[in-house]
């Protein structure tokens, strides 16, 4: 129910990382936070196009979990047809064990209409640790096994078998700027899905962000429909939290 009330707040902004974990709350963190990303650009005349990026993620703490529900929609058109039609949403929890340790577990829906697949369903958990955590670098590993469910649009579906490793890092070099790089890696013996997300973040005030970032995403072996094996994004965005 979660889910779908906030789907309509999924698809008008964003926020969202290849790598799933939420980061680990400090003493003063609150209860309930967010945050939106939205990423547009229109051009007309000899070029007629456009392009759509929003991305939210929303985190709450219970004791030692930490929640996160997330979306992401992408969509690009030129002379009024689509190129580029995404859809996610996932759900994310974490547990805080003694020391750096921690327990994770999440589930993610895709929907790539350009990659192959009518829809991907993925669960996931396993164990993370929290290798740097300081006032200027973090760094998080994580690894677990899970489960694939690959729909294919002219094909039977692929259940498959999951092993799963994601890396967080990011370096707060000034007061007002950071730097970060997620990773993660899905293998199965149909295919390996790899993920990178490298973004700069300049605070403008207490609230609100100019974001550049720079995502790509591979998979070893994509359905036969699909023309490329890697996708990349480059692109400028605000950022708002609360």
């Amino acid at each position: 129910m979660l889910l779908l009330a906030c789907w309509p707040l999924w698809l008008t902004a964003a926020y969202a990382n290849p790598f799933y974990a939420p980061p680990p709350p400090k003493e003063d963190a609150p209860v309930f936070s967010g945050d939106a990303e939205l990423g547009f650009t229109h051009l007309s005349g000899n070029t007629n196009s456009q392009t759509l990026i929003g991305k939210t993620r929303l985190t709450w703490l219970t004791g030692k979990f930490t929640y996160s529900l997330r979306g992401e929609v992408r969509n690009v058109s030129k002379d009024n047809e689509t190129s580029a039609e995404q859809y996610l949403v996932a759900g994310r929890e974490r547990y805080e064990l003694d020391g750096p340790h921690y327990l994770f577990g999440f589930a993610r829906w895709e929907k790539d209409r350009f990659a192959g697949y009518d829809q991907q369903l993925s669960a996931i958990g396993g164990y993370g640790r929290q290798i740097l955590e300081n006032d200027t670098h973090t760094l998080s590993l994580e690894a677990g096994p899970g489960y694939r469910h690959d729909r294919l649009r002219d094909y039977d579906d692929e259940r498959l078998m999951v092993t799963y490793t994601a890396l967080d890092y990011r370096w707060e070099f000034s007061d007002y700027a950071d730097i970060e790089q997620e990773m993660s890696l899905e293998y199965t013996d149909q295919n390996t899905t790899s993920r990178s997300l490298t973004a700069l973040t300049a605070r403008l005030n207490s609230k609100l962000s100019l974001r550049l970032s720079h995502e790509i995403k591979h998979n070893s072996q994509p359905p036969d429909d699909t023309s490329e094996r890697t996708d990349s994004t480059t692109s400028a965005s605000l950022l708002y939290r609360w």
